[in-house]
């Protein structure tokens, strides 16, 4: 995907204005061999500059490029990212906590697929270690990751394996996964309508949970999901951890779609978990998308690499999918259209 050399200059505040666009205007950087500068990172949010996943995702992309990259640390607000080379394999471990001191708050699994679908285009398998955050609350934490996200980048000829090491519950926490991820070339996504239903799961991962909690919560879940003609097969995986915490996710693969629901404890009552799993994955299933909204936002620059047209439906336009769609298009003349408002469902189309 090498184009012509021209050096691209972002406003960070446009759009989302927030990490999205900072790490998708150094994902299409590294892909296109373009530099680009990144001035007033994270402008549109309450804590503006370079958070500490921000610089373990920028150092860990500029190594596997051969980038050279301003000095950046924690709250830094503009950087310059000049690629060398294209995208190398790596086989690396990744910290997010290694950047501050304390509760450091960071997606080790944002950080994951953000890499992953750079690496895919490396020539050699990659591995990935990272810590951090591995099951948080509105944010992708690995059941999803491993159930939804990357059963669609296998469709799309994208293929990552992740293992759980250590389970990172909530704000600030300590988990680590390792991620394997193969050389391949992206297929284009054709899913305009779902088709009918291959699979349907509920995992809760938990540490330190009593038993009658876990089983009180399973059987809501099940109960809730039935009465949506659902019968969904459940795990139920105990995980070492630093701290005690559960999650749990639903999530259901159709014949051409996909979609997940997850909630942890913290943010909401212990005794809530299971509606507020099934309210999040109902938000996607009732509306007969064929993707979820966060899995719309990770199939972008995957459909972009492809040769030929993606088409798919989301449940949820976000602003941070169409702060994505602008970004890639200010290094690529490609086409995306997104059929549809801001938080309604609409359609995606993307054609070069």
């Amino acid at each position: 995907m090498r184009t012509e050399a021209r050096h691209i200059d972002l406003n960070g505040s446009h759009g989302e204005g927030g990490g999205a666009l900072f790490r998708t205007a150094l994902q299409m950087s590294a892909l296109t061999q373009q530099p680009v500068t990144v001035r007033s990172i994270r402008g549109a949010l309450r804590k503006p500059g370079l958070n500490a996943e921000d610089l373990t995702f920028l150092q860990a992309i500029g190594a596997a490029c051969g980038a050279d990259v301003d000095d950046a640390d924690l709250r830094s607000d503009r950087i310059t990212f000049q690629p060398r080379h294209m995208p190398r394999a790596v086989n690396t471990l990744l910290d997010i906590h290694a950047h501050e001191q304390g509760m450091v708050p960071g997606s080790a699994l944002v950080v994951a697929q953000s890499l992953a679908v750079v690496l895919c285009r490396a020539g050699a398998w990659s591995r990935l270690t990272v810590a951090g955050e591995t099951h948080g609350a509105h944010v992708l934490g690995y059941d999803a990751f491993e159930r939804s996200t990357c059963r669609v980048h296998e469709v799309q000829g994208l293929v990552i394996l992740p293992t759980l090491q250590t389970a990172g519950f909530g704000y600030g926490a300590r988990g680590e996964i390792s991620v394997d991820i193969e050389p391949g070339a992206c297929e284009p996504l054709q899913w305009t309508s779902r088709g009918r239903l291959q699979e349907c799961g509920l995992v809760l991962t938990h540490n330190g949970q009593p038993d009658r909690f876990v089983e009180t919560q399973v059987e809501a879940a099940r109960q809730l999901l039935s009465a949506k003609a659902l019968d969904p097969e459940v795990e139920v995986v105990p995980v070492h951890a630093r701290a005690t915490g559960a999650c749990l996710t639903i999530w259901a693969r159709y014949e051409r779609g996909m979609g997940s629901g997850s909630a942890s404890i913290g943010k909401i009552p212990a005794d809530q978990l299971a509606f507020a799993a099934c309210r999040s994955f109902n938000d996607w299933h009732d509306s007969a998308s064929t993707l979820d909204a966060y899995l719309a936002d990770q199939a972008l620059i995957p459909a972009v690499l492809a040769d030929g047209k993606t088409v798919f439906s989301t449940s949820f336009i976000t602003r941070r999918l169409i702060t994505m769609a602008w970004v890639i298009k200010q290094f690529l003349p490609v086409k995306i259209t997104i059929l549809g408002r801001e938080g309604e469902p609409g359609t995606v189309t993307i054609e070069k």
